[in-house]
């Protein structure tokens, strides 16, 4: 299961954990001394047309930032998310407490591929995060400890164990996604809730960006 984090929250947990790196950082390169205004001249003209240039300079770097932030906004209004992994059904691949970055445009432009990690909603009011296994007219079947699909053995390194119990043959519906967690006999997916809509699919889990020791680019 998922929950989209806050945004603030999301820039406050990077501050803490960049923030050691920083200190280490800061004090290694020694103390920085606090810079003390000389007094200014007001006759002197080239004082006062550096208090000018100063003043535009000001001017530029506060018209970038906001026009930064706006773009920021845009973004991550349109285009990605911060959620936040709850629950170990996606182990190894993700161990439950990291921070994912969903991009939430790319199926606005290309199509679902099998192995993308994607959040979706659900009727039970909540998140989840499942790997794509089955697109649509996809037969899907698991016996043997294996998952078939249309009577192929997927090779999938990203499991840890062999599935406990079989699946008979289903056929994804159109439209729709058939979805298992990494953590087979420890998730709840299309085995149990079924294949998933197109439209409830809130977009693909692309990067890893918390922990710092766990950053990773999920979409390769």
């Amino acid at each position: 299961m998922v929950q989209k984090y806050p945004e603030t929250l999301c820039y406050n947990k990077l501050y803490e954990q960049i923030y050691p790196f920083l200190s280490i950082c800061y004090r290694s390169n020694g103390t920085f001394r606090k810079h003390r205004k000389k007094p200014v001249d007001r006759n002197d003209e080239k004082s006062i047309g550096g208090s000018r240039m100063k003043k535009n300079v000001v001017k530029e770097w506060g018209t970038a930032i906001v026009s930064a932030l706006i773009i920021a906004a845009v973004v991550r209004l349109f285009f990605f998310a911060p959620y936040e992994v709850l629950g170990t059904s996606m182990y190894p691949t993700l161990d439950g407490n990291e921070l994912l970055i969903v991009n939430k445009f790319i199926y606005k432009v290309k199509n679902p591929a099998y192995g993308d990690i994607i959040v979706f909603h659900t009727n039970e009011k909540r998140d989840f995060v499942k790997r794509v296994i089955g697109l649509p007219n996809d037969r899907i079947e698991i016996h043997e400890g294996s998952v078939f699909r249309n009577g192929k053995q997927l090779k999938e390194e990203y499991i840890s164990e062999k599935i406990l119990g079989d699946l008979d043959e289903t056929v994804v519906p159109a439209g729709k996604l058939f979805v298992l967690g990494d953590n087979r006999n420890n998730s709840k997916d299309s085995r149990i809730i079924g294949s998933v809509s197109m439209n409830e699919v809130v977009g693909r889990a692309d990067v890893i960006v918390l922990p710092l020791s766990r950053i990773d680019l999920l979409a390769k």
